[in-house]
């Protein structure tokens, strides 16, 4: 009922930028906190940045000052602007957001099938 689909994962050079971007659609009554996170084999996923319905960001201390998050709610969209990167910004980039559907009383948890980001020369 509901989905989560991420874009503009690639390959990049280091110092290099990107925009990923998170859409949500199906059967939405309200979107809540939404976030990125990001995985590299063999390790867990770690919480890169979120922003809340009402606009307030959390940054991972890796990523302060070089990423940002931001939404439009209109388009139940967030995006992660992406700018010095570096190598070790090399992962998988997952979208998550906490949804209430038409009918529902609570919020539920979903997840996007990531994109690929590789910064690499």
């Amino acid at each position: 009922q509901v989905q989560l689909v991420e874009s503009g994962g690639g390959l990049v050079q280091p110092g290099g930028s990107l925009r990923l971007s998170c859409a949500v659609s199906g059967s939405i009554y309200r979107v809540g906190t939404m976030t990125w996170y990001r995985q590299t084999p063999g390790n867990q996923r770690e919480l890169v940045a979120s922003i809340t319905d009402g606009g307030t960001t959390n940054y991972a201390d890796s990523v302060k000052a070089r990423f940002t998050i931001f939404r439009d709610n209109a388009k139940n969209t967030i995006y992660l602007q992406m700018n010095s990167l570096k190598p070790e910004d090399t992962a998988v980039y997952f979208c998550n957001a906490v949804v209430k559907i038409h009918g529902a009383s609570v919020f539920y948890m979903y997840w996007g099938q990531g994109t690929q980001v590789t910064v690499s020369s």
